[in-house]
């Protein structure tokens, strides 16, 4: 599934490319019931791909109207766990038959490169669908140790409707991460995509209706985050929301739970995440490398984004010429060529907060050491900025662009304190060669995800989430991620002698 093609067979699926225009909902592609539509376009290039439909709240009551009828129905969830898992099975398939038409339609979209979007983003994808669905006949209910007057049975049910309220940054990977645990579950689902990045959901949710997903159980629902996402997190018959985003956005979703339903909220939300090298390492030319990896890999637009790298003062300015060097490797422009590693930002808007940043280095008089052009068409250079203090906004501050700032320390203490140094929780890499250190750091590091010799994320066996304004109320990935899409039940059954006795009477 990692099969690159060559810019030219990337330009023909471009150019033969039918884009999908309005909302998924009911089983069909239906206009928005006002008739109005938003422009999606092309950041690498300006150029408008076509027109969405642009939802509001009467289409959203449509949509949960309608997930709510499968799910009271049963259509979905009341089908064997192995007919579901079929099902599943089979979306996987679809997906990786159109894997090169879904890589471009969203970079595309998004800007990012098809390097990534083919080798990581598609694949990563298609993977999450299928390890929930081979979940699904894998996880057995439990018994409580009550006695032998009764029998206690714990078992998990489908939650009901959950409104799926997306990024942009990783369109088709977050929309993985919540419908294949949601739908593995037997959730009925609506999703709202980004306004920015629309068009996979779209493809995505044509591919599931025709591997046998039925009508109703997974809706897409475009438009703005006032228009749509709102009205889903209000709604009454919506059961849970999970959002990906920023903390901001966050917080609002949890003002609409508790001014509607109480519904459950999962949130995932923002990172200022550390890179802390110490200077027992043993190769620093793989801290390097995963150095760079972790700052500039999606441009930067990544909630786990190494972005504060913590450096012993023994080591740094050795690791900062060899990360100049690997730097070298990531080229910088059209996001259809596989040579190049950093495409178009997402947005104009957003390429001005990012460039703002940039500029934050002659007003903070720090050391620009590599990087800092920008170029015509919403483009960042890789950036990498020395003697960050913590107080600048660039340690402070998630970018969520190309910027590595740079941090010295001189005690394992100082490193910890810097480390924690934020709002923040998500995630945070620890490079050293000493396993005692490698244990202090990663306990002592208040995030949810640590890596130790790398930069990552775990696989979709682990848990994705964070500490703090990072966000809390479950987890992407992993059976903690199934989990948070049910509820719970305890259902007590008397088999106590005077029960027995009463019911022969």
């Amino acid at each position: 599934m990692h099969d690159l093609l060559t810019v030219a067979e990337y330009a023909a699926i471009a150019s033969s490319m039918c884009y999908p225009s309005n909302a998924f909902i009911d089983g069909a592609f239906r206009p928005a019931a006002s008739g109005k539509t938003f422009k999606t376009t092309n950041p690498a290039t300006g150029e408008v791909l076509t027109e969405i439909a642009a939802c509001d709240s009467a289409d959203v009551d449509f949509a949960v109207a309608t997930a709510k009828a499968a799910f009271d129905d049963g259509r979905w969830h009341l089908r064997s766990p192995g007919e579901r898992k079929e099902v599943l099975l089979k979306f996987a398939r679809l997906l990786e038959r159109n894997r090169h038409e879904l890589a471009v339609l969203e970079s595309l979209d998004s800007g990012k490169p098809i390097r990534e979007v083919q080798t990581v983003d598609v694949p990563d994808t298609i993977h999450t669908i299928r390890w929930h669905a081979e979940l699904i006949d894998k996880v057995y209910d439990n018994t409580a140790p009550v006695g032998s007057n009764a029998l206690t049975l714990v078992v998990r049910e489908p939650i009901g409707v959950v409104g799926l309220v997306l990024p942009w940054n990783f369109p088709l990977l977050m929309l993985a991460w919540k419908i294949g645990p949601a739908l593995a579950a037997g959730c009925s689902v609506v999703v709202k995509p980004a306004q920015e990045t629309t068009l996979t959901a779209l493809r995505v949710a044509e591919l599931a209706h025709e591997a046998g997903i039925p009508a109703g159980v997974f809706n897409v629902v475009t438009g703005s985050g006032r228009d749509v996402g709102e009205p889903i997190g209000m709604h009454m018959d919506v059961s849970m929301v999970s959002f990906t985003g920023s903390t901001a956005t966050g917080r609002r979703f949890l003002r609409y739970a508790a001014d509607s339903n109480l519904k459950r909220v999962v949130l995932e939300c923002g990172g200022k995440n550390p890179a802390l090298v110490m200077n027992d390492v043993e190769d620093l030319d793989l801290v390097a490398e995963q150095v760079v990896n972790g700052a500039f890999w999606n441009m930067g637009e990544n909630c786990s984004a190494t972005s504060r790298l913590i450096v012993h003062a023994e080591v740094k300015d050795e690791l900062l010429k060899r990360v100049g060097d690997y730097m070298r490797e990531w080229k910088t422009g059209d996001p259809l060529n596989p040579e190049n590693r950093i495409g178009a930002l997402v947005s104009s808007a957003h390429f001005e907060k990012v460039k703002s940043y940039i500029e934050q280095v002659s007003t903070e008089k720090l050391t620009l050491l590599y990087g800092g052009e920008t170029q015509k068409g919403i483009f960042v250079e890789p950036t990498v900025v020395d003697g960050v203090g913590r107080d600048s906004r660039l340690f402070q501050e998630e970018i969520f662009g190309p910027v590595l700032s740079v941090t010295t320390f001189n005690s394992l203490s100082e490193a910890i304190a810097l480390a924690n140094d934020t709002v923040y929780g998500l995630t945070a890499s620890v490079y050293t060669g000493s396993l005692r250190n490698a244990i202090k750091l990663s306990r002592e590091i208040r995030a949810g995800v640590v890596t130790v010799n790398c930069f990552g994320e775990g696989d979709a066996t682990t848990p994705f989430g964070g500490y703090k304004e990072s966000g809390f109320g479950g987890r992407d990935k992993s059976i903690w991620a199934h989990d948070q899409y049910t509820e719970l039940k305890t259902i007590w059954i008397d088999v106590s002698e005077r029960s027995v006795d009463e019911t022969v009477r």
